[in-house]
């Protein structure tokens, strides 16, 4: 083989090398995406019914149940509201009224099943997701109200 056969080998081959690891570094990337809805968006039918992602907003007031170790809660972004179940412990922060941040899907029935609920850390927080999302729908609230 003449040296500028083998440079060319050698040049294809790393190319080749490089084109497999950098897809397999997409397709993990990707399968790790977690993206985030608010309810209305979900009721507006944006949000994938196949794959895990966040739903963020308030605990709607008077809707948490406890049976076993499953809560059933409400998310509302003040314009809609989504049914969650999440079966665990949930956070010592969590409150009705209060901002989640909830991972998990969405079943056929509209009910969102959490895998994850992540709640405020102090008075004053609300993740940013679920405070642009509430004010987003009060703005659109009172837009259609006028």
């Amino acid at each position: 083989m003449k040296p500028r056969h083998k440079r060319l080998a050698i040049i294809v081959g790393g190319l080749s090398v490089l084109g497999i690891a950098a897809a397999l570094v997409l397709n993990a990337f990707n399968s790790n995406l977690v993206f985030f809805f608010t309810p209305t968006q979900i009721v507006a039918g944006e949000a994938p019914r196949d794959r895990t992602f966040r739903i963020g907003g308030l605990v709607k007031v008077g809707t948490l149940s406890r049976v076993d170790t499953t809560a059933h809660f409400v998310v509302t972004d003040n314009a809609k509201e989504i049914p969650v179940a999440y079966t665990g412990i949930l956070p010592d922060l969590f409150k009705e009224g209060k901002g989640v941040v909830a991972q998990g899907k969405l079943g056929g029935d509209g009910q969102f099943t959490a895998s994850e609920v992540l709640a405020k850390h102090d008075e004053n927080y609300m993740p940013p997701e679920a405070k642009y999302a509430v004010d987003q729908a009060a703005k659109t609230a009172k837009t259609l109200k006028q």
